[in-house]
């Protein structure tokens, strides 16, 4: 089959078989001339990166609903976009969901760029980002390459080159079959095909409509592919988070800096986690006490072994770190997932 032939089966697959996702205009209506809302497109694209389709969901109806326009997202308070995000994990896209937002409101009047070129002018949007955006919303032949088509290239052209260093390769070879007519129906087609027909394991090959033309499928290698270079051990880090509760219940809290890990977000004051690094001080004299559960969080480059110490103090306390927030105002949804871990361990140990 000719490159145009095989890209012209796969949208008559998607033409039929397209997941239904609350950010996506359906085929059949944007054959009709309905176009994707650029905005819901990029919002979906950040919250996706390393993320499934099944936990973004949720929050991609909470932001829309909250902020169902780039201006509003632009003008809203830090703190709220990242109480929002919380729980999603890579905090990191949140502050840069923030900064595009602002950029697209202060430097290109509320429009966003339509084309790769200009979107890749954006903070925090890269060439990933970038590609997607302009093929769905704005029918660019820009090519989109996330693993889902890194395995589907693998497969279906025999490249045995393990990742990484396969990605320029594979990139290659799905530029040869980005069409100039529908790319965006058909990023999002071969997306699908590597989620649902394609998938790591077990891949579904007596229904693909790639089944024939497929190299490894022909190997008998399909599950195979694509081969991983061995990842490096992850290191392990300790650290410590000291959970304050005053007499009239407010709790201690502090918004970590900006830059680093969970930039930005709310949580209790703690060490920097780095092993050694572990003496920092209490953010206030008071009785603490070891709660007896470790708290156990994998993040991307390391795991992290958290403990948890626990005081009540009086209502003048004085911290030197953070502030107290109302019990009623408190809300451990709004803390990353590491921190209501730890608010967890801390009300197992002591529930007053």
């Amino acid at each position: 089959m000719k490159d145009s032939a095989l890209s012209a089966s796969l949208l008559g697959w998607y033409d039929r078989h397209a997941r239904s996702m609350p950010w996506r205009v359906p085929p059949a209506e944007r054959a009709r001339g309905v176009l994707p809302d650029p905005y819901r497109v990029w919002l979906s694209e950040v919250m996706l990166q390393q993320t499934t389709v099944a936990a973004v969901r949720d929050y991609f109806h909470r932001f829309t609903a909250r902020w169902p326009e780039v201006a509003a997202l632009a003008a809203a308070e830090d703190a709220e976009v990242m109480a929002e995000w919380a729980g999603l994990g890579y905090y990191a896209r949140a502050r840069n969901l923030l900064k595009g937002a602002r950029a697209v409101v202060a430097e290109h009047g509320g429009r966003f760029p339509g084309t790769r070129e200009g979107l890749l002018t954006l903070p925090g949007v890269g060439p990933y980002t970038a590609s997607a955006v302009a093929a769905i919303a704005f029918d660019e032949a820009a090519t989109v390459v996330d693993g889902n088509v890194e395995r589907v290239m693998a497969r279906l052209f025999l490249v045995e080159t393990p990742l990484p260093a396969a990605k320029p390769e594979l990139t290659r070879l799905a530029e040869t079959l980005t069409p100039e007519e529908r790319p965006g129906d058909y990023a999002q087609a071969v997306m699908d095909l590597g989620a649902t027909i394609c998938t790591p394991r077990k891949p579904a090959c007596g229904i693909c409509p790639w089944r024939e033309p497929c190299a490894a499928r022909a190997a008998g290698i399909q599950a195979e592919l694509p081969r991983r270079s061995p990842k490096a051990e992850k290191p392990v880090r300790e650290g410590t988070v000291w959970v304050c509760l005053r007499e009239d219940g407010a709790v201690l809290l502090e918004t970590r800096p900006a830059k680093g890990l969970l930039g930005g977000m709310l949580g209790f004051p703690g060490t920097d986690w780095d092993r050694g690094k572990t003496d920092a001080s209490a953010p206030l004299a008071a009785g603490w006490q070891a709660a007896p559960v470790e708290v156990r969080h994998t993040f991307t480059h390391f795991h992290l072994k958290l403990a948890v110490m626990v005081a009540h103090v009086p209502p003048d306390a004085q911290p030197a770190r953070g502030s107290f927030q109302p019990r009623e105002a408190f809300r451990p949804a709004d803390l990353p997932t590491v921190m209501r871990k730890a608010w967890e361990a801390a009300m197992a140990a002591d529930p007053r």
